[in-house]
């Protein structure tokens, strides 16, 4: 043990501190890129980061080894960040989106019904935060990668509707600025 020691003692320790986001590594591959001196193989990390309120993101990354590439897939992940709209736990309406081949199809669902996706929408909701949602991958590709990116175009989709102030404020405007009408 003591060559151990001896060995790390040269090295600066690395404190990191800890992330507020909570992350899931989704999928990982080897890519490989062929060149006239043979093949160079790398790693692909797909990270999906969120806090549990609202905010969630996606990164890709690739590296030398695993750790390097989850490492880098975390910091692409925090970059792109969005935030998910969630009424009562659950999305305002239902959305739709398309990635590539993928196809998801997003519903709101009442409180106590739970998380009913599967595969990686499960794992983007859960760090989203949100907790009452019904999911359904309408493609037939298992590809995680397009899977992640079309839920994430959908949660971008999402709006909150406005409280009916706008409407009444048009109205009220509309009838003493014409007064030909009355």
């Amino acid at each position: 043990m003591p060559l151990q020691s001896q060995r790390n003692s040269g090295r600066p320790q690395r404190f990191e501190k800890k992330s507020e986001f909570d992350s899931k590594l989704v999928d990982l591959a080897r890519v490989t890129r062929v060149a006239a001196g043979g093949k160079h193989f790398r790693f692909r990390a797909t990270m999906v980061i969120g806090d549990g309120k609202g905010r969630v993101g996606i990164g890709v990354a690739k590296g030398l080894d695993v750790a390097q590439a989850i490492e880098k897939g975390t910091k692409a992940a925090q970059r792109k960040m969005i935030t998910v709209p969630i009424v009562n736990e659950t999305i305002p309406h239902e959305v739709e989106a398309h990635f590539g081949a993928s196809h998801v199809l997003l519903k709101p669902q009442k409180t106590g019904r739970g998380l009913v996706a599967g595969g990686v929408t499960r794992i983007i909701c859960e760090k989203a935060g949100i907790k009452n949602v019904s999911a359904k991958l309408l493609s037939k590709t298992h590809n995680k990668l397009n899977n992640a990116l079309a839920t994430i175009k959908a949660l971008q989709k999402l709006k909150i509707k406005k409280s009916g102030v706008a409407p009444v404020e048009e109205q009220s405007n509309a009838t003493p600025s014409n007064p030909t009408q009355a």
